[in-house]
């Protein structure tokens, strides 16, 4: 089992070295597709308080979501009923939120902690960190990035952008996390040849199948969470593709430096899909990751490479 608190001075060192892996995203992003506006020109916007980032967003119970401020690793949370956030859990200093999943029913919040390698796993009605996991070793000869986060019936899985691996967290029938499992990916979905390679992840049949995104393959594949085996869906080229969210037989692709997100079909064997539309809003400002509320996408605006960026939202758009 590798569950434990680590040394502040070490979680600062590999912070650090997510902001430089990091780096390699923030250029300049282009113009945002023109989209059918909303009445008053612009979509619900949402400001996290006080974030000097951001990144990943979760849904909780009914109309709440949290957001996680990516360089310190602050957790926010939100209604997108009411429009409101505030910061929620402030966190020991040398964290990092990036992708993150709510566990409602044992009232537990997974986030990908970058690159720290770690995954912290808080409680959500006390604030408090529950467990923190090496997922992986890191070094400057072997760094990593633990990206996003996918949850089950029995537990949570987080990809890593650096390496063909991903890695569960099992939850045991009284919501303890348990001992930490490493999955080695075989196939296409393992290839680690770009500077951003397995990025969102989503759990389908039951947890039965894993659908992850590729950014640097600009691709989604299928993973069998037993053997790690991987598969093309094939379809469009998905230019970068980041977080994604499923719900039956509609999967969203957050596509970050287009200011975008596309929705699309997949065929029942998960075979392929078919791009049926794309959102956009004005008030894109390159999104990252999002969360499903019946018929709305809340969004993170990560603002990568947006010149003079000083606050950090989160967009509501219709999810049709």
């Amino acid at each position: 089992m590798r569950c434990k608190n680590v040394e502040s001075g070490k979680a600062v060192r590999r912070a650090a070295v997510g902001l430089v892996a990091l780096a390699a995203l923030f250029v300049p992003a282009p113009v945002a597709f023109a989209g059918p506006p909303s009445a008053n020109g612009h979509d619900k916007v949402i400001e996290l308080p006080g974030a000097s980032s951001a990144e990943g967003i979760a849904e909780g119970n009914g109309t709440t979501f949290f957001a996680g401020d990516l360089a310190k690793g602050d957790i926010f949370r939100g209604d997108i009923r009411r429009g409101t956030a505030r910061l929620y859990i402030d966190v020991p200093d040398g964290r990092m939120a990036v992708g993150m999943k709510v566990d409602v029913e044992n009232s537990l919040l997974f986030v990908a902690g970058g690159a720290t390698g770690q995954a912290y796993v808080y409680d959500t009605d006390t604030r408090k960190t529950v467990a923190t996991y090496q997922l992986t070793e890191v070094s400057e000869q072997q760094p990593a990035f633990i990206n996003d986060v996918a949850v089950t019936d029995d537990g949570a899985w987080f990809t890593n952008s650096l390496k063909g691996e991903l890695y569960f967290v099992p939850v045991d029938r009284h919501g303890k996390p348990g001992d930490l499992k490493t999955l080695t990916l075989t196939g296409p979905a393992a290839a680690t040849s770009g500077d951003f390679n397995l990025n969102g992840i989503a759990a389908v049949r039951g947890g039965r199948t894993l659908i992850v995104a590729h950014t640097a393959n600009e691709a989604l594949y299928t993973v069998d969470p037993e053997s790690g085996a991987s598969a093309e869906i094939t379809g469009a080229g998905l230019p970068y593709v980041d977080g994604i969210v499923v719900n039956g037989n509609t999967l969203w692709a957050v596509q970050n430096m287009l200011n975008q997100v596309s929705r699309v079909r997949l065929d029942s064997r998960l075979e392929s899909f078919e791009v049926k539309g794309v959102i956009t809003s004005t008030d894109f400002q390159v999104p990252t990751t999002a969360a499903l509320f019946g018929d709305t996408l809340a969004l993170v605006n990560a603002k990568f490479g947006v010149p003079g960026a000083s606050k950090y939202e989160v967009v509501l758009v219709d999810a049709r």
